[in-house]
Formats: C-alpha cells, sequence, structure tokens
C-alpha cells in the first residue's frame, strides 16, 4: 500500500513525503537550510509497476522549481496553498538556480514539545498545526508530503496529501510486486496535517478526506468497497473543535504480500484565518500489528495550533 520512501540526498529518510501517500506518498527533508543548497529536484518513490495501491512521496528540497511540476502542484492546491506554496515547485521551467526560491526555516516549530510525556511531537510549520505520536513513530522532515493518487492517472495527481507527517514502521511489509528486482517498502500507517483551501465546510472534509485516503492506498478501482461513518463534532485537549469522520474498507483482494484494508481518521476544522485545515491518520486494517483505535484518537486528542517562526 506505502511504497518506502528516501532521503532527496540518500541514506535513510526520516519519512512520508510528496503530497501524500499511497499510489505515492512521501516527504522531503531541508534540515541544513541557513544556506541555500545547491538545486534538487524533488524524489517521488514510485508505485509498483501494476499501478498496486501504493502510496507515494514528493521530497520537495529547497529551491525545487522543475520536475514533476503537474503532481507538486497539486499537492500544493490540496495542501492548501499559501504559505505551503513557498515548500513546493512552482510551474515547471527550463531551468531553475539556487536562488529561484527562498529557502524556508527548516527547523520552524523545532521548539514545540509534546503534550504527553515521552512522545514525540509533529510538527507542520506552514500550518501551525502540532500533533504528538509515540516514541516508536518517525516525524519527517518539514517539507516532506506524502499522498495518494488514481493509479491510472496519467498526471499522478493528488487525491489527497499530508505535509510533515509522522510515520510508523515505514518498511513494515516489503515487496517486490511486478518482479522487476526493486523492491518496495510499505509502512503500517502515518499520520500528518494540511490546509484545505476551497473547501465549503469542515463536515465536507472530514468525509471525503478520509475516504480518499482509504481509496487511494488501499482499494481503488473500487470504490464500494469503502465505508465512511458519520460525521462528528470533536474537540481536541487543546479546545479545537471540528468534525470527525473515520472511513475503513473491507474485501480487499490480496494480490500481493502486502496487500490489506485500510482505515482512516480525518478532523478538520477551521483555521484562525478563516480558512481550513485538517489532520488524517490513515494505516492498514485487519493486520496483526494494526494501530487501535483508542491510540489514534489519543493522537487525535493532541492535535493544536502552535506559533511558528514561519506561521
Amino acid at each position: 500500500m506505502w511504497p518506502g520512501q528516501q532521503q532527496p540526498t540518500g541514506g535513510t529518510d526520516p519519512r512520508q513525503p510528496n503530497p501524500y501517500q499511497q499510489p505515492g506518498c512521501h516527504q522531503a527533508n531541508p534540515y541544513a537550510r541557513q544556506q541555500p543548497p545547491p538545486w534538487q529536484a524533488p524524489t517521488v518513490a514510485a508505485p509498483p509497476g501494476d499501478g498496486g495501491r501504493r502510496a507515494k512521496v514528493i521530497a520537495v528540497t529547497a529551491a525545487a522549481a522543475v520536475v514533476l511540476a503537474a503532481t507538486v502542484t497539486g499537492a500544493v492546491l490540496l495542501l492548501g496553498g499559501g504559505s505551503d506554496d513557498e515548500a513546493a515547485p512552482g510551474p515547471a521551467t527550463a531551468s531553475a538556480s539556487p536562488s529561484a526560491s527562498a529557502p524556508r526555516n527548516p527547523r520552524a516549530g523545532a521548539g514545540v514539545r509534546p503534550s504527553v510525556p515521552g512522545w514525540k511531537a509533529v510538527v507542520n510549520a506552514d500550518k501551525g498545526i502540532a500533533f504528538d505520536v509515540p516514541a516508536d513513530w518517525a516525524p519527517q522532515s518539514p517539507d516532506w508530503v506524502s499522498y495518494v493518487s488514481e493509479d491510472t492517472d496519467p498526471d499522478d495527481k493528488p487525491l489527497v496529501a499530508m505535509k510533515a507527517p509522522a510515520v510508523l514502521k515505514e518498511k513494515w511489509c516489503s515487496d517486490d510486486t511486478d518482479r522487476d528486482g526493486h523492491v518496495d517498502d510499505t509502512s503500517l500507517a502515518s499520520a500528518g496535517s494540511r490546509g484545505n483551501n476551497g473547501a465549503k465546510s469542515a463536515k465536507e472534509i472530514a468525509r471525503t478526506d478520509s475516504a480518499a485516503w482509504v481509496y487511494g492506498g488501499y482499494t481503488q478501482p473500487d470504490h464500494k468497497k469503502v465505508t465512511v461513518g458519520p460525521v462528528t463534532s470533536f474537540t481536541t485537549a487543546s479546545g479545537l473543535t471540528g468534525s470527525l469522520a473515520t472511513a475503513q474498507s473491507s474485501g480487499v483482494e490480496r494480490r500481493h504480500k502486502c496487500d490489506s484494508d485500510g482505515k482512516a481518521t480525518t478532523f478538520a476544522f477551521r483555521t484562525p484565518d478563516g480558512g481550513f485545515a485538517s489532520w488524517s491518520f490513515v494505516g492498514a486494517k485487519g493486520v496483526e500489528e494494526e494501530v487501535p483505535d483508542a491510540t489514534v484518537r489519543r493522537i487525535l486528542a493532541t492535535v493544536r495550533l502552535v506559533r511558528t517562526g514561519d506561521s
């Protein structure tokens, strides 16, 4: 369901990038950006050759302005525009220079502390959203984006995405589904946030985003295997109130080793500027290491608005 992720500069990655994650999902990293680094194109973990329901990841590095423009543009729109525009490549151009885009502060939000002792704080500095995850989760870099898209879409336009997520067991399952000699890594679960510019209501976001995560990562091309529960009101521990919905799948065909059913929870809310934003969890369902719903709710309860250097 979710292919592996990697750092744009190689080595082990801190995880999930692109604009969301599944038929493609993952993110990018820019930790030493006080000096504009050499230009690097975004890195995408492509889905297997059979287009088999994999999360995608785009590692958006500083000053990236070309490559996969259609995909990245779609991700930016899904992420909510605004300050997120500065963290992703712009329209395709013939060339790009390191100074084409001013690098953002890669440490923005680094001072945010977890509200749960022993857990880790995860921060989307562009949106000023934070939440906590258990110690065994791996927060990805600030510009990491994960997303899912239609397997048959030649432009790989994201259906839904999340920025600066945290990932649980990045290599939970590995398989060479198309037998091309390249092993794809599937993570167990991910959680992250994004802006939802253009949305009509928090209820709409909660319903459509949770369903899109499950469809894109686990059931496509079959929408009928996705079930969305009722949208309810929810208030986090910090007093942030919004709409909550959970989607899940049932009966996914196990064509490959890493195939499974999936589940997703989306909490959508109004932002101080009058817009909308959301937090989502997505993960495998019906497997031995499935993240308990109680843990998902405990993580959700920590979602809060914070002040960062970029927000």
